[in-house]
């Protein structure tokens, strides 16, 4: 609460669908926090309307990816920002939250905080200044007081760019762990036969279009020197049917699966996977699945990439743990047989697959938060405290 005990105004934007779940689960922790005493201004999706955001607009007017999307519809979004910032300065709020999407929330932070040079605000999900673009963490103490990262080696990152305060909250997955972790049968599924693979892509139609053709090589040299392997391809719904037309002439096809449950029912039975690099190693590697990763992109953004990266390795596992616990194979070196080579002995067993699963099992050492917090408690917290502050 506030010092006259009256509810803490708490202005909030979040850019996309994923900081709408943060901001729907940050919304319900500070509501436990506070005995309900706080009060919700800004802007959010589906998930912070039910917590009782009334949003400024709707989230889809704002949630747009890739570059040629956000050049088309660059003067309503630098309205959207201006509309955004307005709205906050004129709620004169005690705290400002911005939710990732940083290309259109700290925006808003820096209007805001021209014209309320005392409003503590708070970043929820911290850019990755670690991999690139580092000149982005000093920058950002003009108008951030605080950042809550998702990842536990990114207050550090911060501290030696010179960087606001950054305070590890942990990550969302820690959340979910019973549902993808498996229990005992499960557990003991993971080393029946046939072997459960699970078979993951990418979730753009950029990814999949680039990576599907490598991918069906693959399962056809796993399978004919592996034996037997049930293939599991998680699909969501909107591109699964790029999926279906992608493998319809695949000599050794993946049994597709829909929706999230059965996504982590998969995941549970899986022994081993073969992915595209992204967020999915980090869910993978949390459920103590070895795997392969890959990913290719085209040769301008490849030589954009070589360019300014700052990260020995692309995937968060790895980066996470500090050294290359999961083999990733990127761009001319993502081919089908090197991907079958390496993926090979996680299917069948030994001592490769048993030291991948070790090095994953060491991650809950390093993302675990004190007590029995969840991340959003944790967030709640810090958002308090610097609102006090």
């Amino acid at each position: 609460m506030t010092p006259d005990h009256r509810p803490l105004d708490v202005f909030i934007v979040a850019g996309e669908d994923s900081g709408d779940q943060l901001g729907f689960k940050l919304m319900r922790a500070l509501r436990a926090a506070t005995g309900d005493r706080v009060r919700f201004a800004g802007v959010g999706g589906a998930a912070m309307a039910e917590e009782g955001l009334v949003s400024l607009f709707p989230l889809s007017e704002i949630a747009v990816m890739g570059f040629l999307p956000v050049i088309a519809r660059l003067p309503s979004l630098l309205k959207r920002i201006k509309e955004t910032a307005a709205a906050a300065i004129k709620a004169r709020p005690d705290v400002l939250v911005i939710v990732d999407s940083p290309d259109f929330t700290h925006r808003v932070a820096r209007r805001v905080r021209t014209a309320l040079p005392d409003l503590p605000i708070v970043d929820y999900v911290s850019p990755s200044v670690w991999a690139w673009r580092p000149g982005r963490s000093p920058a950002m103490r003009a108008y951030v007081d605080e950042v809550m990262a998702l990842l536990p080696f990114e207050p550090q990152s911060h501290l030696e760019l010179g960087g606001p305060a950054c305070t590890y909250v942990g990550h969302p997955l820690i959340e979910r762990l019973a549902e993808f972790r498996p229990n005992a049968e499960e557990a003991a599924a993971r080393e029946a036969s046939p072997p459960t693979v699970l078979v993951l892509p990418g979730s753009r139609r950029a990814e999949i279009a680039r990576l599907m053709p490598v991918f069906g090589e693959v399962l056809e040299r796993v399978a004919a020197e592996g034996g037997p392997v049930d293939f599991v391809l998680p699909a969501v719904d909107h591109l699964a049917g790029a999926i279906e037309k992608a493998i319809a002439d695949w000599p050794v096809k993946p049994r597709i699966v829909r929706g999230e449950a059965e996504k982590w029912a998969a995941f549970r039975r899986a022994r081993a996977a073969l992915a595209a690099s992204g967020t999915v190693t980090l869910e993978l590697a949390l459920a103590a699945i070895p795997m392969v990763a890959a990913y290719r992109v085209n040769a301008l953004e490849a030589a954009f990439v070589r360019k300014v990266i700052r990260v020995p390795s692309v995937l968060l596992p790895n980066i996470i743990l500090g050294k290359q616990a999961v083999p990733e194979f990127l761009q001319q070196d993502c081919t089908a047989p090197r991907l079958a080579a390496a993926l090979i002995p996680l299917v069948r067993g030994g001592l490769e697959r048993e030291r991948q699963c070790k090095e994953l099992r060491r991650l809950d050492d390093f993302m675990r938060l004190p007590g029995d917090q969840t991340p959003s408690e944790r967030a709640a917290q810090v958002v308090l405290a610097t609102a006090r502050r």
